[in-house]
Order: structure tokens, then C-alpha cells, then sequence
């Protein structure tokens, strides 16, 4: 695979079935939110298989196995099989694997998924510090507490190697975002103080295996996380797809740095159905399809052509976020605060209350 060359959002695009054999999903935020499947996402991706789109399912979520994952996905109408699946578990145990060698003792930490993938990896798995680990994979477990992290302590501390599956801060859920496997590796991390070596998202591992399972020759990575699914899509030098059903708002995405920026952008998996709008120059400004946007010393201007009325309903409703921020990335390479956006007229200023984004 070689990296996209388009600018990320300014070159638009066919719908993506018509031009990428295999979407690769992330999950928590993307095809399901806790238990239950995004709206409407079942639905676009079974459009998305009639279009001839192969899946593949890729998450930093190391609690569950392949199969009871692909279990879920069939129970929310996205039928799938353990071999569709690739976990940052698996991920982890392959690495401990080759680093260590088979048979190799390892402490896992998190839900019964870590475990299993270390089992199935050829590794020992071992319950107390005591027992001479090589290595302690800690992944994400709803069950993990003080005794689980303790034991991890007391291992690393005697001179096993930290391995965490991921380190995403949180993960989605219908109450919002709750505490992610990262707010627990960071407890090991700061009483160690060792950092972890980290296999997971963005790391290009997980994708790259999804690849050669499934002989993809023009894959998409569809996630709802800038710092593992959008940054492992480029790592991989895959094209990216980056929805907004997950963690990520307007604000984080408009000061992403250039390695976290997605080629394409979607409300959510529909995305995969429909062409996307290209942003392209106009003179200092910016321009997706009503909507114009410039970047200037004070911040971000916002316009519409329909001036005070808001335009056309048509499309996805994304065009006034895809040039505010081509226009911001054009001129910054990426900075920790959004800018302050100033609006032209009143379509504008309701737009940026939609996005939630600062005005002047």
C-alpha cells in the first residue's frame, strides 16, 4: 500500500464502495456504541456488501475474543465471523509471541479476551507476579481493579515488560465518554514509571493483518478516533474515513495535526454509500459546495452563500466542518486550540453553534 496523495477532505470523492474493495471498521463508536449498533449503520453496511465492499472489523478493545465480538456484530444484524475480526489482543500476543518465544509467561491484565489471545498465541499465562512473568499485556476489561493493577505493578517493577494492547483515553458509550484502557495503563505507568510499549492502533499492525486477510488492494479505514484509527489508517498507508457517531468533535478535528487528518468525512457509516464533495481554492478562501471558509491573523471566517437563509439541506450536512477545515489546515500545521471563527451571516453563525465552535 502506498499513503493517499490527495490533500485529507479537499479532493472529495466517489462514493467509497465504488472505489475501495475493503472497509476496515473500528467499533466502539463506529459500527456499535455500548451494546446497541449506531443507528442506521447495519443497514448502510449491508448496502455497503451489496456494493460488492468486503469488511473487515479492527478494534483497540482487547475485553472480548474474535468470536464473541463477530457473536455481537451477527446479534446487530452485521453478520460476521471470528476470522473477520483482529483485536489489539491478538495484536499484543503476536508481538510478546515473537519477541519472547513460545511457551514465553505472561500476566495478562483486562477482560477474558487478553487471555485467550495469549493462549492461543502459544504463550503461558500466569496469575501472580511471583510466577516470573516476561511480560505483563494489559487490555481493556470492564472487571479490572486494584488487584489486577497491583499485581501489574509488582511484576513490572521486578522487571517484566509492560505491553499494553492500546491506550485510548476512553471509549464511547450512550452515556458518554467513560474511563478507556489508557486511563488504566496509566496507573502502572505512573507508580512504575515505565512506559509501555504499546501494539495496538495507530500502530500499523492490526491493519496490515486485516489486509492480508482479506487480500484487500485498496482498503479504507473507518474509525471515529483521530489518534488510533485516522493516524494507523496513514501509518498503513491506507485512506481513511472518519466518522462522527465516536469521541471525536468538530473542535479536535479542526486542530488535527497532519498525520491525524482523514481523507474522507461522514456523519457516520452511510458515508461508505454516497459521493463526498470536494473542497476546493477560491482565491483566499475555501469553498464546499454553499459554504465558504478563510483563514486570516485573528482565526477562521465562516460564509454561505444563502446568507441569512441556511442552505440547501441536501447532502450531509458536513460541507460548512469540510471548509472550515481545509481552510484551517492550509494555513497551520496544527495547533492544541481551536481557532475563534468569526461568521459572515447568520446561516454561518447557526452553523458554528451546530459545531460548537467559538465565535468572534
Amino acid at each position: 500500500m502506498t499513503p493517499p496523495e490527495s490533500s485529507p477532505l479537499a479532493a472529495g470523492s466517489p462514493a467509497p464502495t465504488s472505489v475501495h474493495d475493503v472497509a476496515l471498521l473500528d467499533l466502539d463508536g463506529v459500527v456499535y456504541v455500548g451494546p446497541d449498533a449506531v443507528t442506521g449503520v447495519p443497514a448502510a453496511l449491508a448496502s455497503a456488501r451489496q456494493a460488492g465492499m468486503r469488511l473487515g472489523f479492527v478494534t483497540n478493545n482487547a475485553a472480548r475474543t474474535p468470536q464473541e465480538v463477530a457473536a455481537h456484530l451477527s446479534e446487530l444484524a452485521v453478520p460476521a465471523s471470528a476470522d473477520d475480526v483482529i483485536t489489539s489482543s491478538q495484536a499484543a500476543a503476536t508481538v510478546v509471541a515473537a519477541r519472547w518465544g513460545s511457551g514465553a509467561r505472561v500476566l495478562p491484565v483486562g477482560g477474558p479476551g487478553v487471555a485467550v489471545a495469549l493462549r492461543e498465541a502459544g504463550l503461558t499465562v500466569v496469575d501472580r507476579a511471583e510466577d516470573d512473568p516476561v511480560a505483563v499485556v494489559q487490555g481493556y476489561g470492564r472487571e479490572v481493579g486494584w488487584a489486577q493493577l497491583a499485581e501489574a505493578v509488582v511484576a513490572v517493577r521486578a522487571g517484566a515488560r509492560h505491553v499494553a494492547t492500546n491506550t485510548d483515553a476512553t471509549i464511547p458509550s450512550p452515556r458518554g465518554p467513560l474511563p478507556g484502557n489508557g486511563a488504566m495503563v496509566g496507573v502502572v505507568t505512573g507508580v512504575t514509571g515505565q512506559a509501555p510499549l504499546v501494539t495496538g492502533k495507530p500502530d500499523p499492525a492490526m491493519h496490515a493483518e486485516c489486509v492480508r486477510r482479506t487480500a484487500a488492494r485498496s482498503p479504507l479505514v473507518v474509525g471515529d478516533r483521530l489518534d488510533t484509527d485516522i493516524e494507523g489508517a496513514r501509518r498503513a498507508g491506507a485512506a481513511s474515513l472518519l466518522v462522527l457517531t465516536g469521541v471525536t468533535v468538530p473542535a479536535t478535528l479542526l486542530t488535527a495535526g497532519p498525520d491525524r487528518r482523514p481523507d474522507l468525512l461522514a456523519p457516520d457509516c452511510g458515508g461508505l454509500l454516497v459521493a463526498h464533495p470536494a473542497v476546493v481554492a477560491d482565491g483566499e478562501r475555501w469553498r464546499c459546495g454553499s459554504w465558504w471558509a478563510e483563514a486570516g491573523p485573528t482565526g477562521l471566517r465562516l460564509g454561505s452563500d444563502g446568507g441569512s437563509t441556511p442552505p440547501s439541506a441536501a447532502g450531509d450536512g458536513l460541507d460548512s466542518l469540510r471548509a472550515l477545515c481545509v481552510a484551517h489546515w492550509a494555513a497551520s500545521s496544527g495547533q492544541e486550540e481551536a481557532p475563534a471563527v468569526a461568521a459572515a451571516d447568520e446561516a454561518a453563525r447557526e452553523a458554528l453553534r451546530r459545531w460548537d465552535l467559538a465565535e468572534v
